[in-house]
């Protein structure tokens, strides 16, 4: 750890009250309401078939003898028809190609079926026979049959926000992020410094002639702050949870703080969350060894401006 009087801000004089407030001061929570449905995204990836959806509809009702023929014609009119009944069943175009269908209970055998999804690829009889093998077996024919609703667009707009919440976990790197860039920006604007988000050692070149070495060629710092002494890159995150992860997080920082510093520059950890205490060790361990890893609430506190300025 560096000078310790960067952290006066917190009112600690020793590593171990430092490290000691920056356990007890983490969180257990970054969410914002925006984090829970990108309905933005929800809505645009299902008007994305919206003539395609309109057109299912009118298969809503139809009696069972008729409703696979009508589908057919609809299939043959409109092949993308095909790729908006993944959306039916909540089921990705991405996700169909590493899924393999068993489609013999005598043998259990088999085979991938993303070929029917692919508008572009004609029919055969036999990929016919497995489209309509498709529509009976995944319940959409009794779905439709039953009018369980009137209009599929609303259905799979719904569906889209359900399946939105898979990309809550991305959603936590990028809160924090957002929550970080406030501190940064009115750290520059005070200051007349300049920082740029997603960092890249190109970017940095460009912008500003200074030559970094990363040690991987897709390395994105988080932020890249240009101070009127050096240039301080730095990578944010958070743990809500613990697991094996931590311990070789906390290393892999110790091996980027001696890259960075190596080269003059300064590394600024912003980590946080309570996962860090199912990891006590090796991050204090970490948090001795680099010179400035900050929670949140020392972000508020001012120590990102003591360290910069």
């Amino acid at each position: 750890m560096k000078q310790l009087n960067y952290y006066n801000k917190i009112g600690k004089n020793s590593e171990e009250e430092i490290f000691n407030y920056f356990l007890a001061t983490l969180k257990d929570s970054i969410y914002t309401w925006d984090y829970f449905t990108d309905f933005k995204k929800s809505m645009s990836n299902a008007n994305k078939y919206k003539k395609e959806l309109d057109l299912l509809n009118t298969l809503i009702g139809l009696e069972e003898d008729i409703i696979n023929k009508k589908l057919m014609e609809l299939i043959d009119t409109n092949p993308k028809v095909r790729e908006a009944m993944l959306l039916l069943i909540a089921l990705r175009p991405t996700k169909i190609k590493e899924t393999a269908i068993i489609d013999d209970f005598s043998t259990l055998s088999s085979k991938n079926k993303a070929s029917l999804f692919k508008s572009k690829e004609e029919l055969t009889d036999e990929m016919k026979y497995d489209f309509i093998n498709f529509f009976e077996e995944s319940g959409i024919k009794e779905f439709l049959v039953n009018r369980e609703v009137s209009n599929l667009l609303d259905y799979c707009k719904g569906v889209e926000v359900g399946m939105d919440t898979n990309g809550r976990k991305n959603r936590t790197g990028t809160s924090m992020e957002s929550i970080c860039e406030v501190f940064v920006k009115n750290l520059c604007e005070e200051n007349g410094f300049e920082y740029m988000e997603q960092a890249t050692c190109k970017k940095i070149k460009d912008k500003w002639g200074i030559n970094v070495e990363a040690d991987k060629i897709d390395r994105r710092f988080d932020f890249a702050i240009k101070g009127d002494k050096n240039l301080y890159l730095s990578e944010v995150n958070f743990y809500s949870g613990g697991g094996s992860k931590l311990k070789a997080t906390a290393g892999e920082y110790k091996d980027l703080h001696d890259l960075i510093t190596n080269q003059g520059f300064e590394l600024i950890w912003i980590t946080d969350g309570v996962g860090w205490n199912t990891s006590k060790t090796a991050i204090n361990e970490t948090f001795i060894y680099n010179d400035y890893i900050l929670n949140l609430k020392m972000l508020a506190d001012g120590v990102l401006n003591e360290i910069v300025k």
